[in-house]
């Protein structure tokens, strides 16, 4: 549930817990899936991009409302994707930044065409899990900010290395 700061309960979660609750929930409980998944990203992506997978999906609640995942019927909970370092914001069009060159706006149903060399990842990764996925991209330190400091709980899908 949430409580009054907008950060779960579920922001304890160990990596193992978090990876667990993602292959359940949104991956059928097929470990292999998940792989799937992120190799289809890891083909389009940068060089020393990170990936990390942040929202129901990862904790089992909306942390707005803390209805739980899927909670208005089977593929209604999107799968939100930030991909992390400078390379990917190259993908956005400048009107597809909340701040232009550092933290974009989701490629989502609300944004389709922010990012069209993302398109047809997602629309993949859509294919694949049944269910809207969206992209956004962002520098590292935003997600340091959201993840470490505020506390917004992600999974790790591929790792960044820190030699930029």
């Amino acid at each position: 549930m949430a409580d009054d700061s907008g950060t779960t309960e579920q922001a304890e979660l160990t990596e193992a817990e978090k990876r667990q609750n993602v292959i359940r929930l949104a991956f059928d409980d097929d470990a292999a899936k998940l792989e799937a998944f992120v190799e289809e990203i890891r083909r389009v992506i940068p060089e020393n991009t990170g990936v990390v997978l942040r929202g129901s999906a990862v904790t089992g609640y909306r942390w707005k409302d803390g209805a739980p995942f899927d909670a208005d019927g089977p593929g209604t909970s999107d799968l939100d994707l930030t991909l992390v370092g400078h390379r990917v914001l190259d993908f956005y069009k400048i009107t597809g930044f909340f701040v232009p060159g550092v933290h974009s706006r989701p490629l989502s149903d609300e944004d389709p065409d922010i990012a069209p060399a993302l398109i047809p990842l997602r629309q993949k990764l859509m294919a694949m899990v049944g269910r809207p996925v969206n992209i956004q991209g962002t520098r590292d330190f935003v997600m340091y900010l959201r993840g470490e400091l505020i506390g917004q709980p992600y999974l790790t899908l591929i790792d960044k290395r820190d030699d930029e």
